[in-house]
């Protein structure tokens, strides 16, 4: 199973370089999971930068994978995790979505790049 961070997404979305890194993943529906805060996080900024259309045509893509919304438990389990772990609440629910699926993360951010079960490829400048 995988799990794409928002970084990835975006970088798939814009055809940066890391693309064709995420792309398997991505690519890889059926074992694709995608945290609802990943829709959220793209939107966002697709919305920002390209439009309404394109940010819809982006969470429209994004949800072939499985979509995992965050229920009660998982956010007690996301807190804790973030204060373990010094993560931001967006990164530890995507990471404890991970653990809780036995998933591999793909992810620019340089925070998980030491941690078990994640794929990482530093952000390039740009």
């Amino acid at each position: 199973m995988n799990v794409v961070d928002s970084s990835a997404w975006l970088a798939y979305f814009a055809g940066e370089p890391a693309a064709d890194f995420f792309a398997p993943a991505i690519e890889d529906t059926a074992r694709l999971i995608v945290p609802v805060i990943c829709l959220y996080e793209v939107f966002r900024v697709i919305l920002r930068e390209r439009g309404e259309e394109d940010a819809f045509a982006a969470v429209v893509a994004m949800q072939q994978g499985r979509v995992v919304e965050l229920d009660a438990t998982q956010a007690i389990e996301a807190a804790a995790t973030g204060h373990d772990e010094k993560l931001a609440m967006a990164d530890a629910i995507i990471y404890t979505i991970t653990q809780r699926h036995a998933a591999t993360l793909w992810t620019q951010d340089a925070h998980f790049a030491s941690k078990p079960a994640v794929r990482y490829l530093a952000k390039t400048a740009g």
